[in-house]
């Protein structure tokens, strides 16, 4: 059975190994190494994340299954102020994919979703991602494109993507 407890600051390594794990096979075809590591120091640095988490600026969830971590997620509800969950992260084990386990999160997300008053889900994904076609299979659309100066001269070139509730 899946899963999905709250983090605490205490669960920091635990994110960065699932992230170190996850981002190489993700994004190695998409991002140049110097920009990988640009954005994994940027983000997921233990200043970074004990802020996010301590500021509560993201909500973060463990994801396991008979208590082996197989990913994270990071949430916002009431974002922008709307009545919108906001999902700024969401890594699963190369080993989980396929098999079923990002819809239960997404589902979940939901339900978290539901219970804080949301009436929609939002994301972005890079335009090259090949989860693009797994959130457009379970009912997010393409609302619109970004690019986004992380700085360092790097740009995050994402679909924003939202689901109704």
């Amino acid at each position: 059975m899946i899963t999905i407890l709250e983090a605490t600051t205490k669960d920091i390594k635990i994110i960065q190994e699932i992230t170190y794990k996850t981002w190489p096979i993700t994004y190695s075809k998409i991002l140049s190494k110097k920009q990988l590591d640009y954005m994994l120091d940027l983000i997921y640095s233990d200043e970074a994340l004990s802020s996010q988490i301590e500021k509560k600026e993201q909500l973060f969830y463990l994801i396991s299954e008979d208590e082996i971590n197989l990913g994270f997620i990071g949430i916002e509800h009431h974002y922008k102020n709307e009545t919108v969950t906001r999902i700024h992260k969401i890594y699963l084990l190369p080993e989980t994919q396929g098999k079923g386990i990002g819809k239960k999160v997404i589902e979940e997300i939901q339900k978290l979703a539901l219970e804080n008053h949301s009436t929609s889900l939002s994301l972005n994904v890079n335009r090259f991602n090949s989860a693009l076609s797994f959130y457009k299979k379970i009912g997010f659309q393409i609302i619109g494109e970004v690019n986004i100066d992380i700085g360092n001269g790097y740009l995050m070139e994402d679909y924003v993507m939202e689901k109704k509730l």
